[in-house]
């Protein structure tokens, strides 16, 4: 019996992105989802839920043969994208950072499930940098030491890089970085 149970297991194939899917806070992003079988289906039922860690999954919607019933407090920001089990989210927040669970039942003669993990992270855009000098004439000839400070307001990821005439700046004598 357990041979034979194995083998219809495998007869679901559920394709998601490998990686971690990034998106930009403020857009729309989308999650691929693909699914095949080799069996004879009455009914395939699609389930979404999030989760964050160290907290319970959320429902965020299922469907039945292409009919949706979302979860009403989210039914406006995740949209299923038929045939398929891909999922869209608009916009993206950074609280939707964490862990998209879809699972796939299929039921014809028996029923088949299968479900994945997808790993969203979101990013936010760098804003313009503010640069400010001290002191703040910003001319000093030949004596003492002028300070140049960059500050960005928002963004994820920010690396900060000093060029002098398009060429990139490294610490020595005359340079250093704090």
């Amino acid at each position: 019996f357990f041979h034979f149970y194995a083998g219809i297991c495998s007869a679901l194939k559920l394709t998601v992105p490998s990686h971690t899917i990034h998106g930009i806070e403020g857009q729309p992003l989308h999650l691929s989802v693909d699914y095949n079988f080799n069996a004879t289906a009455s009914e395939i039922q699609i389930i979404w839920l999030f989760e964050r860690s160290q907290s319970n999954p959320k429902y965020l919607l299922g469907s039945v043969n292409q009919r949706v019933v979302p979860d009403l407090e989210y039914q406006h920001k995740f949209t299923l994208i038929p045939p398929n089990a891909s999922l869209r989210i608009d916009p993206l927040h950074l609280s939707d950072e964490g862990n998209y669970i879809v699972k796939v039942n299929v039921r014809g003669n028996g029923t088949i499930a299968a479900s994945q993990k997808i790993q969203v992270a979101v990013d936010v855009p760098v804003t313009k940098p503010d640069v400010h000098t001290e002191p703040s004439s910003g001319v000093v000839e030949y004596v003492g030491n002028i300070t140049l400070k960059c500050t960005v307001d928002r963004g994820t990821r920010v690396a900060y890089q000093w060029m002098k005439n398009g060429k990139h700046l490294h610490a020595g004598p005359n340079y250093t970085f704090s």
